[in-house]
């Protein structure tokens, strides 16, 4: 008898542990809802949104002839000012920035992923060449699909009362290839210094960017280890998130 109530005992936290890793499972593959990786077609969809528009010269009108001909003058044609070499790009509307973080919920592998569209700044191009790039985001506009995660992100982890932005200064200048002109598309290697949670720290990564409907388009991420912007571990008893990130974005920008 008692052997057969030890069964029962332990089919029934058996069964009840299957209820909970599949009610995980559902949560983590379902109900968690982390968009995909920011790619190419990301970039394509925030420059095709919207494009600058540009104002058409008017047509030139055309009057009735008069009986009196006009006096002739004569003009001396002048060469037409040369466009300048160096061009100033600004953050526009269409801008994304983010974190992803691989986590394991109960044992079943699953992703945190936040967002915001808060972001400022620009860069300037000399010819075909990038001289600066400074950028600031609003750390605690960055939201996720689960309040509970982003209350976690803005008090013990990123502690935003106290560190409420993070940005990026380029600290060297990047050789594109190519004018920013329209069509043109390259992709380069940035190095500057990120600067988050209080911490500043020296940065090299890649990027692809697009000049497309007079818009420059800038996607890229950046690899990130936590501890080295003294960043709490973000995991939790029931939850491991592992030791480092990315923060991934699609910048658009406008001459400004």
């Amino acid at each position: 008898m008692n052997r057969r109530r030890l069964m029962i005992i332990a089919a029934v936290l058996v069964g009840c542990v299957g209820v909970l890793y599949g009610a995980v499972w559902f949560y983590a593959a379902v109900i968690n809802d982390a968009p995909d990786a920011l790619d190419a077609d990301d970039l394509d969809a925030a420059l095709a949104a919207t494009t600058v528009a540009t104002t058409a010269a008017p047509a030139p009108s055309t009057t009735a002839a008069t009986s009196a001909a006009p006096e002739a003058t004569t003009t001396t044609a002048t060469a037409a000012d040369p466009a300048p070499d160096t061009s100033q790009w600004q953050v526009a509307e269409g801008s994304e920035l983010g974190y992803r973080v691989a986590e394991v919920l109960f044992g079943v592998n699953t992703e945190g992923v936040g967002r915001t569209s808060e972001v400022t700044g620009g860069i300037t191009i000399e010819s075909t060449t990038m001289t600066a790039a400074s950028f600031e985001v609003d750390v605690a506009s960055i939201t996720s699909d689960d309040g509970r995660r982003d209350g976690q992100f803005r008090g013990r982890i990123m502690e935003t009362d106290r560190f409420p932005t993070a940005s990026f200064e380029l600290s060297e200048p990047v050789e594109l290839g190519v004018e920013a002109t329209e069509g043109a598309d390259t992709t380069v290697e940035i190095t500057g210094d990120l600067t988050m949670h209080g911490v500043t720290r020296p940065v090299t990564f890649e990027v692809t960017a697009r000049i497309t409907g007079g818009r420059l388009g800038v996607l890229g991420s950046i690899p990130v280890v936590f501890t080295d912007f003294d960043i709490a571990d973000p995991s939790l008893p029931a939850i491991r998130v592992e030791p480092d990130g990315l923060i991934e974005f699609v910048l658009v920008l406008t001459p400004a």
